[in-house]
């Protein structure tokens, strides 16, 4: 069977905002959104807006929407649709979960973070931990940033409830194996819980595959709208006693545990999303062509540029962090936004363990390629930089 190919003329083609010339090439701080989605958060709103359980056609209408993004988010991430769960952001989905996990944690109980993840799945585990006197511990990473698993394998214990990790670094890009990770959970009891939102966005997802428990990803990342989504392994759900208001839903099983009205509207731009990746090849066509993108601007970047993490493609996605000889990553930033290239700059990016370890002072320059950008779009950058570093 031939390999799918994506045509990426024909997938910009898509984008009212790709069509004025800049490179927006900051993906990891939120995607652009094909014309597709917008039609469809347009549509529901004037054809759709109602609230499920009515007997007249547009609350009908709504409740296919909430069925059909179950069914796509299910199939995206390779679970039934009743392990999924909405909400409005990765962020305030894992403080609620990480809430109803735990209320039968008790005082002394462990939890294990890693020192890759962003702070939205770092954070959650700090409160609790201090409303229910729990410890919470770091787990190391090697020298070229990669997680350390027998750091992991050592800090393990029979109090370890929770091992919370990001599958791919949100500011180096850093990919983490799951599989390995979760095995080692469930080797002392522990529940996997992953934080998937910037490896969603560039490989596929199979959370039988790896183990999860718990598994989170924000639609933002792969051209969708802002919405939370959450996998919740059946089985543990139903263990759990969620926050909610009394009278509401408490079926399919995912949807106990969403509270208040879903935001019907980005579910359909959700739904939309789906069948715009699908239509475009899916990851089969998306990852060999963004790995192709990050491996030119790695092959082509000057020696005045460093590279922070993995110095290939090997064992991350196309996130990079850098910063220009000589050149404040701020003062980077602006110049090339002022040339018609988008790219931030920033300290922690949210990571605040990672950065420690980096090495870097102030800022860095986060670059983040997905499917829409082009070779030209990669060259561009990497003269902008090599003028940067020139002046």
């Amino acid at each position: 069977m031939a390999a799918l190919t994506l045509d990426p003329t024909a997938v910009r083609a898509r984008f009212s905002s790709l069509r004025s010339g800049f490179a927006f090439l900051d993906a990891p701080g939120g995607s652009q959104v094909p014309d597709c989605v917008g039609d469809a958060i347009a549509r529901c709103l004037r054809e759709a807006s109602a609230n499920m359980g009515a007997s007249y056609e547009s609350s009908r209408r709504v409740g296919a929407i909430v069925a059909e993004a179950e069914a796509n988010a299910a199939a995206f991430l390779g679970c039934e649709p009743s392990e999924i769960i909405f909400g409005p952001n990765m962020t305030s989905l894992n403080f609620t979960l990480s809430r109803t996990a735990g209320r039968e944690f008790a005082p002394g109980d462990e939890i294990l973070v890693s020192s890759l993840d962003h702070d939205g799945g770092v954070a959650p585990w700090l409160e609790l931990a201090h409303d229910r006197d729990l410890r919470v511990q770091h787990i190391e990473l090697r020298p070229d940033t990669t997680l350390d698993y027998d750091d992991l394998a050592a800090k393990l214990s029979e109090r370890t409830r929770i091992v919370a990790f990001a599958w791919a670094s949100n500011a180096i890009g850093t990919i983490t194996d799951a599989a390995r990770v979760c095995e080692l959970a469930h080797s002392v009891g522990a529940l996997a819980w992953v934080d998937a939102v910037h490896y969603a966005a560039h490989e596929p997802i199979d959370v039988g595959a790896i183990g999860a428990d718990v598994l989170l990803c924000s639609p933002y990342k792969f051209c969708g709208p802002h919405l939370g989504i959450a996998y919740g392994r059946s089985s543990l759900l139903e263990s759990w006693r969620p926050y909610k208001a009394r009278p509401a839903p408490t079926s399919p099983l995912g949807r106990r545990f969403e509270t208040g009205t879903l935001p019907y509207e980005l579910l359909a731009g959700f739904n939309a999303t789906i069948g715009y990746l699908e239509e475009i090849g899916g990851m089969a066509a998306i990852v060999p062509y963004e790995r192709s993108l990050g491996e030119r601007f790695l092959d082509t970047l000057p020696s005045s540029v460093t590279v922070y993490g993995l110095p290939t493609l090997e064992g991350r996605v196309p996130t990079f962090l850098v910063n220009v000889e000589g050149a404040p990553a701020a003062e980077v930033a602006t110049a090339l936004g002022e040339r018609g290239v988008g790219v931030w700059a920033h300290n922690t990016w949210y990571s605040l363990n990672l950065y420690q370890r980096l090495g870097y002072e102030g800022d860095a320059i986060r670059i983040g390629f997905i499917h829409y950008n082009t070779a030209d779009e990669v060259d561009r950058l990497v003269s902008e930089l090599a003028a940067c570093a020139a002046s």
